[in-house]
């Protein structure tokens, strides 16, 4: 290093650094497998198990050591569907336990006598099961509706269940890639004592610093890019929106979620402790942030609290610029709450900084 925080070679040190991380994670295989592979073995796994298919036909039970489900019954339960399984009552109890059958009906032992439909009412399959049992015998013994109807079943684009999801995958790769990829990457270096070897040199702490972000926005383009093709590859899933807006959401994501790396990092000195502060930032945002599942399904009393977490918005940005087509304008609230978070937790990161 010379004076003015040039390199030797009249280089910038800054850029041999962000070059120097670039070439370190290409190397590391693991790297790579985390960052284009997981997601994408996740993506087909949840695409393909939650794919467009009819529904499951209800399993329902009937005891054949009890009193006999009528002929009639029996038919119109076939005609709607349902699958039959007949077993000793004792069989029949333990599989609706575990799950194995939807629903039991128990025939009234003399004629006329209601029939009993045991089932769990907390397991939405089961609850499903009895409507479905229930009107198929209804209608059998004569029932007619008194107002007609039409389904209307089509899902429109942006609707299905991998729509939803690769969002979501995409803003849980972009965090997990900088959390890890920057602050174990730093407490590595200074468990290492290599930190003690740049607190040497002309380096400031921001230019530091600065190269872990940098270097991760390398790779920003790559990862957004292959996901969003496997995902219009594998599934059909269309940007809806502009893709150079997608990248723009993702830029500020990795930045944002790149200031909680530095902040975890900062002082860290264990491996261990690095990777504690990284779970307990992460697991509690994939649960409630809305990854796998709508957030809008935890109490109403905490809504603010999700909407206020980064991956929260930037899965909310993310879905409307790819599902709904939004623009920049309607997703200026989640760009200001990811720009808020990285801005405050890099500067503290910064101030908390330590060579050693």
């Amino acid at each position: 290093m010379t004076e003015g925080g040039r390199s030797a070679r009249g280089g910038s040190p800054l850029g041999a650094l962000v070059m120097a991380r670039i070439r370190i994670f290409v190397r590391e295989p693991a790297a790579l497998f985390w960052v284009f592979a997981f997601p994408v073995i996740l993506a087909i796994a949840l695409g393909t198990a939650f794919r467009d298919q009819p529904p499951e036909p209800p399993r329902v039970g009937v005891a054949s050591d009890g009193p006999a489900l009528a002929e009639r019954d029996r038919e119109s339960l076939a005609a709607g569907g349902v699958v039959i399984e007949e077993a000793p009552r004792a069989v029949l109890d333990a599989k609706l336990d575990k799950g194995g059958i939807d629903l039991i009906v128990d025939p009234g032992a003399a004629a006329g006598e209601a029939l009993v439909y045991r089932f769990d009412p907390q397991r939405p399959e089961a609850r499903l099961a009895r409507l479905v049992v229930d009107d198929a015998i209804q209608r059998g013994r004569g029932r007619q509706d008194v107002l007609a109807f039409r389904e209307a079943t089509e899902m429109p684009r942006g609707g299905r269940y991998i729509d939803f999801l690769l969002p979501g995958l995409i803003a849980m790769n972009l965090m997990g890639s900088a959390l890890w990829g920057v602050g174990y990457g730093m407490v590595q270096e200074r468990s290492k004592k290599l930190m003690r070897r740049f607190a040497t040199t002309p380096l400031t702490k921001t230019s530091f610093l600065m190269s872990y972000v940098l270097s991760r926005l390398v790779f920003l383009a790559v990862e957004v890019a292959f996901l969003v093709a496997v995902g219009a590859l594998a599934f059909d899933v269309q940007v809806q929106g502009s893709v150079a807006l997608v990248f723009v959401v993702a830029l500020l994501g990795v930045l944002s979620f790149t200031g909680f790396a530095v902040l975890c990092a900062a002082r860290t000195a264990s491996v261990e402790v690095v990777s504690g502060f990284i779970n307990a930032l992460t697991l509690p945002m994939w649960l409630v942030s809305g990854t796998f599942f709508s957030y809008e399904r935890f109490p109403e009393v905490i809504q603010p609290v999700i909407q206020a977490l980064p991956l929260t918005a930037l899965n909310d940005a993310l879905r409307a610029v790819i599902n709904d087509g939004a623009g920049l304008v309607a997703i200026l609230p989640e760009l200001g709450v990811l720009a808020g978070w990285g801005v405050f937790a890099f500067l503290l990161g910064v101030r908390l900084f330590r060579w050693r």
